[in-house]
């Protein structure tokens, strides 16, 4: 008898751990459960911790109430300037009631994924090609009504949507870089331009301060020079400009002050150079057609100029002294520099005597 009542304790206390085991269940702090009784729906939704059922009436379903993320396929489409685009996104949403979770829709993930596709397909369609590159704030915006409408239907809050990544065929990219690559060459045109002008201006300045004084521009000239001579491995083309020959020729040629004091000296003043006129150029002696001679043939006069020395063969006039070179009255060569200067004249400081009297010379008969 006391066998039998032990045997019975030990069953029904197996029998109640086994009914305690069935009926107790933990809800995780980030979930919540949803109970069938005989497969009707218990309003009353478990919160976290632990709860009780009753076994094979009740089941319990919980519900993840943590924020998803989805990421959303690429999708293909054409934007309503017709540019053929493949677009991708991602997707954040949390369940906020987990009732309607569970029996109005029967896999809510699913259903959002499905949404979240049609959605893209469609804002993709009612956008231009540069609204999806430049301004993805509002088309994300917009993307998050269309998906959140007949989600909140299901116990599902759309938390955000963002586009992701926007790929373009390679022809529409070499076609936008381009585009871009023109529109920096024009903006670069025209600052140089800006730059031109201005730089214009203030060598328009330069110059004008520089013709005041033209020993200025020699001066940047050479300072051109300098610092183009600072690399040694560069080669260095000078160019001689024009002003400075002028400047030296200016420089040689005597001032009133000069003839005054050459001529009290006993020194003839230097013939006057014509401007333009290369001196060497000028011969020593200038033929001139006096007039006729008795044969009829014009005769050629030797008219010596101011200044010039006789040549060889001819009597140098008083007060002259014969060049280097010339023959001496004798007929015998001195060559030069072996003038005597004890044998030479004084030179005298009255003026030039008058030149000979000219001499006609017959031509020769034309042949």
């Amino acid at each position: 008898m006391v066998e039998d009542l032990v045997i019975a304790g030990v069953a029904a206390l197996s029998a109640g751990a086994v009914y305690v085991m069935a009926a107790a269940k933990v809800v995780k702090q980030y979930e919540r459960g949803v109970v069938f009784r005989l497969g009707r729906l218990r309003r009353q939704v478990r919160s976290p911790g632990f709860t009780m059922i009753v076994p094979i009436v009740d089941r319990l379903r919980k519900v993840n109430m943590q924020i998803v993320t989805m990421p959303v396929p690429a999708q293909d489409g054409i934007t309503r300037d017709n540019v053929t685009v493949r677009v991708d996104a991602v997707i954040y949403f949390k369940v906020v009631d987990a009732s309607d979770a569970v029996v109005q829709v029967e896999d809510y993930r699913f259903a959002v994924s499905q949404m979240a596709q049609t959605s893209l397909r469609s804002i993709i369609g009612k956008s231009d090609l540069d609204d999806l590159l430049s301004n993805r704030e509002k088309l994300n915006q917009g993307l998050e009504l269309m998906i959140d409408s007949p989600a909140m239907g299901w116990g599902v809050q759309i938390d955000r949507v963002e586009i992701k990544d926007v790929s373009l065929p390679e022809a529409m990219k070499r076609s936008m870089a381009r585009q871009a690559e023109a529109d920096r060459e024009r903006r670069a045109r025209v600052i140089n331009a800006d730059a031109e002008l201005q730089a214009s201006k203030k060598l328009a300045e330069a110059a004008g301060e520089m013709s005041k004084q033209p020993a200025a521009l020699q001066l940047r000239l050479l300072q051109t020079v300098v610092a183009v001579a600072a690399e040694k491995n560069s080669t260095l083309v000078l160019p001689f400009p024009v002003e400075l020959l002028r400047f030296l020729e200016r420089a040689q040629q005597p001032g009133p002050d000069q003839s005054a004091d050459r001529r009290a000296s006993g020194h003839p003043a230097p013939p006057e150079v014509a401007s333009g006129e290369q001196p060497e150029l000028r011969a020593a002696e200038q033929p001139s057609i006096e007039s006729a001679g008795s044969d009829g043939q014009p005769s050629i006069e030797s008219v010596p100029s101011e200044g010039t020395v006789p040549s060889e063969g001819t009597v140098p006039s008083e007060g002259t002294v014969p060049s280097e070179g010339t023959a001496a009255p004798d007929g015998t060569a001195e060559p030069p520099g072996s003038v005597d200067p004890a044998a030479a004249p004084p030179r005298s400081t009255a003026p030039t005597p008058d030149p000979p009297p000219v001499q006609q010379l017959p031509l020769p008969p034309a042949a």
